[in-house]
């Protein structure tokens, strides 16, 4: 530490030796001319390439000894920037502006008895200057107008009546001769003439410096006149982080602060003054009127201020350069565990199957955690949308607009990886309406998180069971949401690649949509299998009140669980019950188990939801009630298949419409189907009726309508 800080007063005694003794600071940019001829050239003005900063500021050199302003043709009489003089710059008039003084053949025209125009400085930083530019005329029994090209507004005029000779004054007292000052700053303008034809002398008009004198303006040789200049905004910028520079946006000026002189628009161009320079400890303040500098009087430093100074920096050094290394050794130790975390979850398994797969890069993708942290606030708890047995579910917004639930799953079992990145593969590939479609996955994390698209109505259990008194999902439209389901998991099972069994079928796993249509989502639980295998041997999973009896004993899970699970929610449908429901004593039931016994008593008007039971023929509701006591047999082997399931929901749907449209004329068909539907021995001829009972109807044990 004590080497540090001897090193720290050694490099400060070194930077003060190179201050004091340096000469005058540079004006122009390095190996590039600061004068021609006489004249100064400072940057951002230059000579030679890479000397100036565009071509606005290009200047040529004459034979060395006459500066031109290159995009104009224009010879350079003096150019001058704010604080130039450090001393004189405060009582300078010029303190306002940089300008720059150019000869010009424009403003002192001969023989012009009409108009004439300047030159354009349109886009350019360049502006005739209104402060240091008159309009000149010369001349008897004339008038001149200076008018602003751009605006068409007037400036400036004058007028000149000669005495009794006609002939031009030789100083400008208003006798043949006036000038008449600018309003305002001027980019492009042209003066219009009102001369007498019969006039000896044509009148000489013309923008010119203020200060020369009238000879000048006489002769037929150009004038100076004065151009205020701006520096490029790209050279202002840098600057403000310069305390030794003082910017003005408005004027698109710099200059060098207090104490300080050199060129403002060069980095570190401004250094302090030579006089401050001679001061061996620096200077107080200087006097610009007798242009006097007062050193300052104390110049030791007390050994405690420097050693306290130093620990200081020291100390601010070690700190940030702690905090630095801490940084990037946990961001290392960050890449470094999720790359672990990407292997361990088997993303260099999904990359070789999606290579595989024709087309799957089109429909899956790998999400970087980064992404997923930040469509969800990292994960806010207030973006939960639902938590349950297989994980919790958040809502977020990709960095594309679109709105996605994120599921953050269990963690996966490293013996079963490679079956689960089949899965995913599998289900990014599924395409039905009434699926939810998984976008993708993100392995980066210790457990895996599935992106699904985001369904906005919630879920179908919400809308049973916590739906307001306002609003309910008709019988019309649980009839839909069945079909649609019932159609969506016989495409699971029937996939062609490797058919899928959901293994937790629930009305809580039913999204609907903004058109309440219904989207079987959640598959945390399912499995791929082999076309040729019939089940699956598994650990239990699932949710109590839906799970297949048979399943829950065997561990094989087959088709025929999913069709008893669905079972389930068409009881829901029905009863508008949950799938536990307490009983009096204080336990539960299984809404399954109530609505068999109900079944088997032929009392299914006890437990129908009264908030739909007006809504629909009553051969509807025992068709689907039938329907789901076929589900729910306790022989898989006896249960339909959900393709078959679809099949007759779809029939009752289509006959319920058809009812709601022609109420009248199925008066008699009601009656007629309730007739056969009561007869054992007779077959129905109602469509649905006929086939459902024709197919599924138990041979004994038939339900006695009569009685609900």
């Amino acid at each position: 530490m004590f080497f540090f800080l001897l090193l720290l007063v050694l490099l400060f005694s070194v930077l003060q030796l190179t201050t004091t003794t340096s000469s005058s600071p540079p004006i122009s940019k390095p190996n590039c001319p600061e004068k021609c001829g006489n004249i100064t050239i400072p940057y951002p003005f230059g000579i030679g390439e890479n000397c100036y900063h565009n071509q606005y500021y290009k200047i040529s050199c004459i034979n060395h000894t006459k500066p031109f302003l290159h995009k104009y043709d224009l010879e350079v009489t003096d150019i001058y920037w704010v604080g130039r003089d450090p001393y004189s710059s405060l009582w300078s008039d010029t303190d306002s502006g940089s300008q720059i003084q150019v000869l010009t053949v424009h403003s002192a025209v001969q023989n012009v008895c009409n108009s004439n125009s300047s030159i354009n400085f349109r886009k350019s930083p360049y502006r005739f200057s209104s402060s240091f530019n008159v309009l000149g005329v010369n001349g008897c029994n004339g008038s001149a107008v200076l008018r602003n090209k751009i605006g068409d507004e007037i400036l400036a005029g004058c007028a000149n009546i000669c005495g009794k000779k006609d002939s031009v004054s030789e100083y400008c007292y208003g006798d043949g001769c006036c000038v008449a000052p600018l309003s305002k700053s001027v980019v492009f303008y042209e003066i219009k003439v009102d001369h007498e034809v019969n006039s000896t002398n044509c009148m000489r008009v013309g923008l010119m410096y203020k200060e020369i004198l009238l000879d000048d303006f006489i002769d037929d040789g150009a004038v100076p006149v004065i151009l205020e200049w701006e520096a490029p905004s790209s050279l202002l910028v840098p600057n403000y982080k310069d305390q030794s520079v003082l910017c003005d946006d408005y004027e698109h000026t710099c200059s060098c602060g207090n104490m300080f002189e050199g060129n403002p628009y060069l980095p570190n161009g401004c250094h302090v003054l030579k006089e401050c320079r001679k001061c061996r400890h620096g200077c107080d303040y200087f006097d610009p009127v007798f242009k006097q500098v007062h050193c300052k009087r104390n110049p030791l430093f007390k050994l405690g201020s420097v050693l306290g100074f130093s620990l200081g920096i020291g100390l601010v050094v070690l700190l940030l350069g702690s905090y630095w290394l801490y940084r990037v050794l946990k961001k290392k130790k960050e890449v470094k565990r999720r790359s672990e975390y990407y292997k361990r979850n088997g993303g260099l398994l999904l990359q070789q199957q999606i290579g595989y797969s024709e087309g799957a890069t089109e429909r899956s993708k790998v999400f970087p955690i980064t992404e997923l942290e930040k469509a969800t606030d990292n994960f806010n708890k207030n973006r939960i949308l639902g938590q349950g047995g297989q994980g919790t579910v958040y809502k977020g917004m990709l960095k594309d607009g679109r709105i996605v639930a994120i599921k953050k799953s269990k963690k996966v079992d490293e013996n079963q990886l490679e079956q689960f990145i089949n899965e995913v593969v599998i289900l990014t590939q599924i395409n039905h309406r009434n699926v939810v479609k998984l976008l993708g996955c993100c392995l980066e994390t210790e457990v895996p998180l599935l992106v699904y698209e985001f369904i906005q109505n919630g879920t179908l259990y919400e809308h049973i069971h916590s739906g307001s008194e306002d609003f309910h999902i008709t019988w019309e439209m649980r009839l839909q949401m069945a079909a649609e389901s019932a159609d969506a998991i016989a495409y699971l099972h029937s996939y062609s690649s490797a058919p899928i069994y959901h293994r937790d079928i629930k009305s809580a796993n039913i999204l609907l949509d903004d058109k309440f249509k219904a989207k079987v989502s959640d598959f945390g639980t399912s499995k791929a299998i082999d076309i040729e295998e019939t089940h699956v041997t598994t650990l239990v999973l699932g949710t109590y009140g839906y799970l297949d009896p048979e399943y829950f004993q065997s561990n094989q899970f087959s088709e025929k669980s999913d069709v008893y699970s669905f079972g389930v929610v068409l009881v829901e449908l029905i009863t508008g019950k949950k799938p536990l429901c307490p009983t009096k004593d204080g336990g539960w039931i299984s809404l399954a188990v109530e609505f068999l016994f109900h079944m088997e008593n032929s009392r299914l008007n006890d437990i129908l939801d009264v908030r739909v039971s007006d809504e629909g023929k009553e051969e509807e509701f025992v068709a689907v009630a039938k329907l789901a006591h076929r589900c729910l047999n306790m022989d898989d082997k006896q249960r339909p298949t959900m393709r078959e399931i679809a099949k007759v929901l779809d029939e009752i749907r289509s006959s319920h419409l058809l009812h709601s449209t022609e109420p009248n004329s199925m008066v008699d068909n009601d009656k007629r189907v309730m007739m056969e539907m009561r007869d054992k021995d007779n077959k129905p001829s109602s469509s649905y009726t006929s086939m459902f009972f024709s197919e599924y109807a138990p041979s004994t044990n038939s339900i006695e309508l009569s009685t609900i």
